[in-house]
């Protein structure tokens, strides 16, 4: 983490637009609206390779309600549903 991540606003990548470039901060998956359970999601995402300190790109947005997003998580692309993006907190 930099000191420019401190500046930035902590943001759910959900809400984020194609070409968003950040870092992870946390993971905080309450209120998400998956349907997973919180503890379960944050496991799968920390699985995947979404872990604090982590830099992220959106890459691409699906064409339907810009659902799925396609995201560059330090070398490997993954796609994941908005809504379980919300339970990543970028800067």
């Amino acid at each position: 983490m930099t000191d420019d991540d401190d500046t930035r606003p902590h943001m759910p990548l959900g809400l984020a637009q194609r070409g968003y470039t950040g870092v992870i901060q946390h993971l905080s998956a309450k209120g998400t609206g998956s349907a997973l359970p919180d503890i379960e999601l944050e496991s799968r995402l920390i699985e995947l390779g979404f872990v604090e300190g982590a830099r992220v790109e959106i890459l691409h947005e699906g064409i339907v309600g810009r659902d799925p997003i396609a995201v560059r998580v330090d070398n490997i692309t993954i796609a994941v549903r908005r809504r379980e993006a919300m339970a990543i907190i970028v800067a």
